[in-house]
Order: structure tokens, then C-alpha cells, then sequence
């Protein structure tokens, strides 16, 4: 979980936008289809929960379900 440099150059409550945008949302994207969380995602560059989402929902990601893999009882 490794912080890129596009996460030290974001700055808390800046509007993220054009260039940049993509630019992030692509190493968003990338960093989530291998495994990260969107926490992770979102504590290692500095911006929201929220934010995060938002990014990969509109970059047509499937969002994976909440809570990890379940265990099968055995019967």
C-alpha cells in the first residue's frame, strides 16, 4: 500500500479537476482492481471516503460488496 505521487501532491479541500482528475482516477482505479480498499485508497491520498467513491463509480468500476469473503458452513 504503497502512496503514489499524485497522493502527496493532493492538498485536503482542493478541487480536483481536469488533467489531474484523471490522472488520479486512473491510479485510483488501478490500485483498487488489485485489492486496495476505498479506505486505504482514501487515507493514503488525503481525500474522503466519499471522494474516493465517487471517483471510481464514475470511472465505471465495479464496486466490490461490503464485509470480504464468506465463509460456507460445511454440511
Amino acid at each position: 500500500m504503497a502512496a503514489t505521487a499524485t497522493a502527496s501532491t493532493t492538498e485536503k479541500g482542493r478541487r480536483i479537476i481536469g488533467a489531474e482528475r484523471q490522472s488520479l482516477s486512473k491510479d485510483l482505479v488501478k490500485r483498487y482492481t488489485s485489492g486496495e480498499s476505498i479506505r486505504a485508497l482514501a487515507a493514503s491520498t488525503g481525500r474522503s471516503y466519499g471522494f474516493v467513491h465517487r471517483v471510481l463509480s464514475e470511472s465505471g468500476v465495479q464496486l466490490r460488496q461490503r464485509g470480504g469473503a464468506r465463509r460456507r458452513k460445511k454440511a
